[in-house]
């Protein structure tokens, strides 16, 4: 922490200095400031323009509208609320070492981002369980999972996630509120049992499922290719081809999707790991570890966007339509992103 020297004298910056309960801020130089600023206003600024593509483009383009592209609408959804809301007020924080926004705004800060971490974490489980029967049961996976099941799904995600943030603020919300703070901090703490509750309900329970799911997955996907290079007259067979089209689809699927989960397994699951070793959560120390880990976890939805577009064709020219204003076409809807054949 730098101290200001007045006089020969070392000043102590605060949050507040008209308030002699407010807490002491940390200060850095003009240029530290700007590197700060334009590096996290430009993370921002991907993110939300990111997610934002993936929004229009599934919910403008017809051809898009699958089930699995519905949950990564539903995940773009909740990436773009962490870049809009929870990203700009985390960069201040982070960046003034200070909360200027009030205690009300506080709880309202953490209550949005437990509900879009439990929603993102429910999106990605419902993509490993929609690979899986896409993958492994593929003759019923069009009466299993259709638009209005996928919607229903996406519905309960996220009134699961409304109702276990109301559950945790109602039992954990006394013990932030009665404990001394300075002027200018904001966290929450929750209690041991409680931490032990969050971590085996978003940790212990989902991701070594995610695992399991995806390592089936790829021990059939795997197996389909070797049964398909082994009957090659199954090209010149129509419906043998249309046959090895779709399996191959959807092991390209169940590839691309499995990078975008490891992605989050490796941006949240430092964050666990510190939550199990700490053994609470308060959010008003600030350490570099902490805070990289939360950077870690926000970074999250940056990388989404990213993905896509490295690995979807259909991102690619949806962007570019959307970058144009094609899309403004009534008829725009009906363009074709990708060949039927991929």
């Amino acid at each position: 922490m730098e101290l200001n020297e007045i006089g020969g004298h070392k000043i102590q910056d605060y949050c507040f200095s008209s308030d002699n309960t407010s807490c002491p801020k940390e200060t850095r130089s003009t240029a530290v400031y700007v590197i700060l600023y334009v590096f996290f206003i430009s993370v921002v600024m991907l993110t939300v323009c990111g997610n934002l593509v993936v929004i229009i483009s599934i919910s403008h383009f017809r051809q898009l509208h699958t089930p699995t592209n519905f949950l990564l609408l539903s995940l773009a959804v909740a990436d773009f609320l962490i870049g809009l809301i929870v990203m700009p007020l985390q960069m201040i924080r982070y960046i003034e070492t200070c909360w200027y926004f009030g205690i009300t705004f506080c709880v309202f800060f953490y209550a949005v981002v437990t509900l879009l971490s439990v929603v993102s974490l429910s999106n990605i489980l419902l993509i490993s369980i929609d690979r899986y029967l896409a993958v492994c049961d593929p003759l019923q996976y069009s009466n299993k999972i259709t638009l209005n099941n996928m919607r229903m799904c996406i519905i309960l995600s996220w009134s699961f996630s409304v109702c276990y943030v109301a559950i945790m603020f109602s039992i954990n919300f006394k013990r932030s509120e009665n404990r001394n703070t300075c002027r200018g901090d904001c966290f929450f703490e929750m209690s041991g049992a409680w931490v032990i509750v969050d971590t085996l309900i978003c940790f212990i329970l989902p991701y070594p499922v995610m695992i399991v799911l995806y390592m089936k997955i790829f021990i059939v996907a795997k197996r389909h290719a070797q049964i398909i290079r082994s009957v090659p007259g199954q090209q010149n067979c129509r419906d043998g081809s249309n046959s090895k089209i779709s399996k191959r689809s959807e092991r390209k699927a169940a590839k691309t999707l499995g990078i975008i989960i490891s992605v989050h397994f490796l941006c949240w699951i430092p964050y666990y790991l510190s939550s199990l070793v700490v053994g609470n959560v308060n959010f008003s120390s600030y350490s570099i570890v902490m805070d990289s880990l939360l950077f870690l976890v926000y970074f999250n939805s940056t990388m989404n966007p990213i993905l896509y577009a490295f690995f979807y064709p259909w991102f690619q020219k949806s962007t570019k339509e959307i970058l144009t204003f094609r899309i403004c076409d009534p008829a725009s809807t009906l363009i074709t992103l990708f060949p039927e054949n991929l």
